[in-house]
């Protein structure tokens, strides 16, 4: 038996990340239910420039890393970061 999809997004919802997260460069640091659409981001350490931006499916983003699924329930407008891979997720309401 598999776990179910943890998202109320489908795997295929488009999301934003940096496309050294998607080659395996960077590990995701920092991650973002955006209030006011209800996007998902996803960025590693630092700035993510428009040239390294990359649109992608959920589901892509959870089989690169499986530790997002303990995000599923971030609420809209909150982020979420870690000091590393396989570190705890810190949860906090986004600033305005």
């Amino acid at each position: 038996m598999t776990n179910p999809w943890p998202f109320a997004d489908p795997p295929n919802v488009a999301v934003f990340t940096s496309k050294r997260i998607i080659s395996g460069d960077a590990w995701i640091h920092y991650v973002s239910h955006d209030e006011d659409d209800g996007a998902w981001q996803f960025h590693p350490v630092g700035f993510t420039s428009e040239e390294d931006a990359a649109v992608v499916g959920l589901g892509t983003i959870v089989r690169l890393d499986p530790t997002i699924k303990e995000l599923s329930d971030l609420p809209l407008g909150w982020t979420a970061t870690r000091d590393g891979p396989g570190e705890v997720w810190v949860r906090r309401r986004a600033e305005p």
